[in-house]
């Protein structure tokens, strides 16, 4: 229990750091993209004459985004938001605004790529891409997902907002491509639930184990690594006299995968379980 507690603990208070650290990087990156437009706003990028400066804009700034000059489509792009409110090209360009930073690749500039795709599903909530801009702030965090045993709030944050876009657009054509990365997403947080019963299995707290291993099934019945946690759920009830708990989950194990690091092991207590339930269950004879 005190383990327990001093997790729970350490957990509001790394979430806490984390929302802490989180809003003192957004500000300086509006900040930072404040300036940089600002600067951007000097240099003239129409030439005078243009019969349609918004059109003009908007092209060059998609030009600059094909090539990943995300410096340059930001400047374009963020003059016609600024410049030309009542554009038809504004709501393209606020993707592409968002995208500029998204193509970035850095942490900073996907912090401010999520703001810019928030505001275009505000603004424009009913546009023909909103599908899209729902996808793009799933994959802002995507790429910002952890390693198995690191922190998974980015990961659940990419899940939560694949979720919405299956909900909201089910007949988006990013559908599939979507599915695959939120198959990704739920992996990464399964793998993650998986090190951590691990350690209560290999410290040999049973009942911990179980519970991860349990909730990981639950949660995720098609988590692609779960021959593992089959094994190693059956192992933890074994030890604790649950062995015809366990025979099914080796049953299927086997039954599911072909190949598998655990397939002999698992056939192995297979059939010692069946033996030694078989033995239980015999009539004990009188002398």
């Amino acid at each position: 229990m005190m383990l327990c507690d001093l997790s729970l603990s350490s957990n509001r208070e790394l979430s806490a750091g984390r929302g802490a650290r989180a809003s003192a990087l957004l500000l300086f990156c509006v900040a930072l993209a404040v300036f940089a437009a600002g600067c951007g706003a000097k240099r003239n990028k129409v030439p005078a004459g243009t019969a349609q400066p918004d059109k003009f804009l908007y092209e060059h700034g998609t030009e600059a985004l094909n090539s990943k000059k995300w410096l340059s489509a930001r400047e374009f792009f963020q003059t016609l938001i600024d410049t030309y409110p009542q554009s038809t090209y504004r709501a393209e360009a606020k993707l592409g605004l968002a995208d500029s930073y998204l193509g970035e690749g850095s942490l900073a500039s996907q912090v401010l790529a999520l703001n810019e795709y928030r505001e275009f599903l505000s603004f424009f909530p009913t546009h023909p891409r909103a599908d899209y801009s729902q996808f793009k702030m799933a994959m802002a965090h995507f790429y910002q997902m952890a390693k198995p045993g690191r922190d998974q709030s980015e990961t659940r944050e990419a899940i939560k907002e694949f979720h919405t876009l299956f909900e909201r657009y089910p007949n988006s054509p990013l559908i599939a491509e979507a599915k695959q990365k939120y198959r990704e997403a739920l992996d990464r947080k399964g793998q993650s639930d998986y090190g951590i019963g691990l350690t209560y299995f290999r410290i040999k707290w049973y009942p911990g184990a179980v519970s991860r291993f349990e909730e990981l099934l639950k949660g995720d019945p098609e988590f692609t690594f779960r021959d593992g946690v089959y094994f190693h759920l059956a192992e933890s009830l074994t030890r604790l006299n649950r062995q015809a708990e366990a025979l099914p989950l080796l049953e299927k194990l086997v039954a599911e995968f072909q190949q598998s690091e655990f397939l002999q092991e698992a056939q192995k207590r297979i059939e010692e379980i069946k033996g030694a339930l078989a033995a239980a269950a015999q009539p004990k004879s009188s002398d």
